[in-house]
């Protein structure tokens, strides 16, 4: 992915601020619901992923997540669960979970802002390292819900290393 950096005048109170100067910078149409509130919609080369963060001044944390336009059958529910295990072992930054209302998977974390100055490179650091995780692991996601392989099988048939290209 290429670099977000978007350079900022000065300190901004609401980290959401330099969100949206990085959305801007990119020139990815995004809405801002709020002071506490933006989303934005990104193509990937497997799927669509929809970013929300959400400033919680309270607890001066920003909430991210990245859903996949992809939905989970009722009848892959459990496996996906496994799946979303083996996989949660694995990150060092945020989780994968499955939203039970509706089956999205989606890629989650919280950003603690404590008393710090919100910078472009912590946020550019998160969406890179959210989409390559989307990215790296939506094939394993399909071999479950589309392709009937266990947990297991999914995981070591999407992390082989290819070599070249087609």
């Amino acid at each position: 992915m290429a670099s977000l950096i978007a350079e900022t005048d000065g300190p901004l109170s609401n980290p959401l601020d330099v969100v949206e100067r990085i959305l801007a910078a990119h020139e990815w149409p995004f809405e801002r619901f709020s002071d506490e509130e933006i989303s934005v919609n990104i193509d990937g080369p497997w799927c669509r992923y929809h970013l929300w963060f959400h400033w919680v001044s309270e607890s001066a944390a920003v909430q991210f997540t990245c859903a996949f336009d992809v939905k989970v059958p009722e009848t892959r529910r459990v496996d996906i669960q496994v799946l979303l295990s083996i996989i949660n072992s694995r990150l060092w930054l945020g989780h994968f979970t499955l939203w039970a209302e509706d089956g999205a998977l989606m890629f989650r974390h919280a950003q603690l802002m404590g008393g710090a100055v919100a910078s472009a490179a912590q946020f550019e650091d998160l969406v890179s390292v959210a989409l390559n995780e989307c990215e790296r692991y939506y094939p394993a996601f399909q071999f479950v819900i589309w392709g009937g392989k266990s947990p297991v099988e999914a995981v070591a048939s999407a992390m082989i290393d290819t070599v070249g290209e087609a």
